[in-house]
């Protein structure tokens, strides 16, 4: 009978367990089980597909330059002096100690056209002019010529064809000088001006001023001599530079001498100083990009770079910066890029290096197996020409797209041209060619960061605060009305919050400075004076207010203390600060600006208010009921039970509160963007602005050139943005499981 009933029993459950009804449910359980497990798998390829699509954007401005022989032939000229390359690098020119000027198709290695500079005397000395090809021919007579390169495209029978040939802008005739063989000359042409400095044989230094006129009836110019000077070096002369202006004139001699000198209706001496240590000697010195820094080679095969900074008392100092090094032989050619601060230098053994300077990169060597006689890049820097002393000639594909980026220019102190000192600077764009891009991300990552900070510095005790009352001594009704207000808020937009703390809040904290630092003094004291008077206020009064909505009684006590915060605050900045208490933190060298800090801590702490809260208030609210009885019927009163049961069980939760506003605060976008000057600046002063890596991407994205280094570095920006959100989730999640088995057992 026992047995029956077992088999009875048996068959029942079988048969519900093969039900239909178990059926579906068994489906829909392995349905959501795989739908969940494939939805957090999704979710992390998601996040690791977009981390390897910021590396793959990011990567190529960290790659060597690449440089490929395109093609080796033997250069028809002798003794070449001077070479050049056209902007399409398809075309060269050369320049030969005899004065004889040559164009050369690179594809067929014919020669398009050969022309000889006309003149009484011999050629002694050439200058390269400006970016355009302008050059300035000195000749043993004492004069000089001017002289430059011109192509034009035509496209006979629908074929592509470059035409070169020389032009004289200023006349065929020479200009007159000096009294005897020009040694040395440097020119410099600029917009309406135009200067001629030249050492001659008898180690004097002549130098002519011109303005420059365009002619009225054909595309030539005329020269009128403004102003002229001379004197004798007390050194012997190997180099000589001189910028537009006319401003700075540098004088160098073999053994490093370097002696500066300044325009003031003549040339006057500001500086002597020595360049080069121990027995080396210089051995080229040419201007990089721009005409601030001098680049000086010297017999050991290395490279200085030196440039003039301001000192204290507005002197301006030649200063070494950087070395570089090619390999140990004497350095004979630099040539400069004509639209990025780099160059080329060759040695005496055929080494040629690629190089940029504020990055300090050693891009590429390439060996050219021999001495070289003349160098030269096209402006695109995409075509390397190399003429040896037999005529042997090298032409090179250079792909070296990112040449200013490297770990050290994006992170570390790097000095810039007419900088005073090292420095982390973020500067992507200008309206000259001669500016240099600073992608420092230090003063970005520094914006981010420090944004967070004072959001968390306004949002965390208010938050944190209102949901530990909210959630443990409010009464439930009151509850229910604090807790949805406070998580709508998390709804507004925060373009709109943007928008109001920079064209509302702004100006007035502005306005009421005084008034503002008043409130968050006050405040805090208010709120404590009124719960120790209602501490010890009659228990017959206290008695009126229901359990749990006390809190409500705070709200006149901050209404009247803001209002008596502003009234008090205007009289005291007329006393205190003169009325203009912004204008006295200037004057005492704390800046102020009007979208600062301040006014991003306030704003973005409202938008990460809710966040925090509503976490923080859940953690609370879900610890269980069973812990806080069994505290209270053992004699601890409420706030010991809370400090000793309530927060350390509910802390993993507090913990990943804080965590995750953090993380929504350094990837805010909109306030910082509205309520700040977008300054990249590295100060903790509150009452300055910032700009953080979120804000950065969405203001310069939309310009940045696609595939450029700008755009790349905009990528990086975002990789590290990235970063900061990972490593601060992951270190919220260790510690929060780290807190939850600490307090678990409870």
């Amino acid at each position: 009978m026992e047995t029956s009933i077992k088999d009875k029993t048996r068959k029942l459950l079988d048969e519900q367990t093969n039900s239909g009804k178990h059926k579906r449910r068994k489906i829909k359980d392995l349905l959501a089980k795989y739908g969940i497990a494939t939805g957090g798998l999704s979710v992390i390829a998601a996040v690791v597909l977009i981390c390897f699509y910021l590396l793959w954007v990011v990567l190529p401005i960290f790659k060597p330059a690449q440089v490929e022989l395109n093609q080796e032939f033997q250069w028809s000229q002798s003794e070449v002096k001077y070479l050049g390359v056209e902007e399409y690098g398809e075309i060269a020119f050369s320049l030969n100690k005899a004065g004889q000027m040559q164009f050369i198709d690179l594809q067929t290695q014919k020669v398009i056209s050969e022309e000889t500079l006309e003149s009484d005397s011999a050629m002694t000395a050439y200058s390269a002019m400006d970016l355009k090809g302008l050059l300035a021919v000195g000749f043993a007579d004492g004069s000089f010529k001017l002289v430059s390169q011109k192509y034009q495209i035509t496209y006979p029978n629908d074929k592509r064809k470059i035409n070169a040939s020389l032009e004289f802008p200023f006349g065929e005739d020479a200009f007159e000088l000096a009294d005897s063989a020009i040694k040395h000359i440097n020119g410099k042409r600029w917009e309406d001006g135009l200067l001629i400095t030249a050492i001659t044989e008898d180690n004097e230094l002549v130098s002519k001023l011109y303005t420059v006129e365009e002619s009225m009836f054909d595309d030539g110019f005329s020269l009128e001599e403004d102003n002229d000077d001379s004197f004798s070096p007390n050194f012997e002369v190997k180099y000589l530079l001189a910028t537009e202006g006319p401003d700075w004139l540098y004088l160098v001699g073999e053994n490093g001498q370097a002696g500066v000198y300044r325009w003031r209706n003549g040339w006057k001496q500001t500086e002597q100083t020595q360049l080069l240590e121990d027995d080396a000697t210089v051995t080229e010195a040419v201007f990089l990009l721009g005409q601030t820094s001098l680049l000086i080679g010297d017999s050991t095969g290395s490279i200085h770079q030196w440039f003039p900074v301001r000192e204290q008392n507005n002197d301006f100092i030649l200063t070494k910066i950087r070395d570089f090094k090619l390999a140990d032989n004497p350095i004979e050619k630099i040539i400069t890029e004509a639209r990025r601060k780099g160059f080329i230098a060759a040695d005496a053994k055929g080494q040629i290096g690629i190089f940029y300077t504020t990055s300090e990169r050693h891009l590429k060597t390439v060996n050219f197996a021999q001495s070289v006689a003349a160098i030269a890049i096209n402006s695109r820097s995409n075509k390397l020409l190399a003429v040896g002393a037999n005529g042997t000639t090298d032409l090179f594909d250079v792909e070296n797209e990112h040449p200013e980026i490297s770990w050290s220019a994006l992170w570390n102190h790097v000095w810039y041209e007419s900088y005073e000192e090292p420095s982390f600077t973020w500067q992507s764009s200008a309206s000259t060619n001669d500016f240099e891009s600073k992608f420092s991300l230090m003063p970005l990552s520094f914006g981010t960061l420090k944004a967070a900070f004072y959001a968390m510095l306004f949002a965390v005790p208010l938050a944190i605060f209102g949901a530990i009352f909210t959630a443990y001594f409010m009464s439930p009704k009151m509850r229910g009305m604090v807790k949805p207000t406070v998580e709508i808020m998390e709804a507004l937009p925060t373009v709109i919050l943007g928008f109001l703390a920079g064209l509302w809040l702004a100006p007035m904290v502005e306005e009421n400075l005084m008034g503002i630092l008043l409130i968050l003094i006050l405040l805090p004291i208010l709120t404590v004076a009124f719960g120790y008077a209602w501490h010890n206020a009659p228990q017959s009064f206290k008695n009126r207010i229901p359990d749990g909505w006390q809190a409500a009684l705070l709200i006149p006590v901050i209404i009247v203390g803001t209002m008596f915060a502003f009234w008090l605050g205007e009289p005291l900045e007329a006393v205190m600060f003169d009325g203009n208490m912004p204008a006295w933190l200037n004057s005492i060298g704390i800046n102020y600006d009007q979208r600062n800090s301040l006014v991003v801590g306030i704003a973005m702490g409202f938008a990460v208010i809710p966040t925090i809260f509503s976490i923080t208030e859940d953690a609370v609210f879900s610890v269980p009921k069973h812990l806080t009885n069994g505290s209270l019927a053992l004699g601890a009163s409420p706030w010991q039970t809370m400090m000793r049961v309530v927060l350390p069980t509910a802390s993993p939760g507090i913990f990943s509160a804080l965590m995750i506003g953090f993380g929504r605060a350094v990837g805010e976008t909109m306030i910082v963007l509205m309520a700040t000057g977008n300054t990249p600046i590295m100060d903790m002063n509150i009452f300055e602005g910032m700009r953080t890596l979120s804000a950065n991407i969405a203001v310069e994205m939309p310009e940045s050139e696609l595939g450029s280094s700008h755009y790349r570095v905009l990528f990086l920006a975002a990789f590290v943005l990235f970063l900061f959100t990972f490593m601060f989730n992951t270190i919220a999640e260790v510690v929060r499981q780290r807190l939850r088995t600490k307090y678990g057992s409870l």
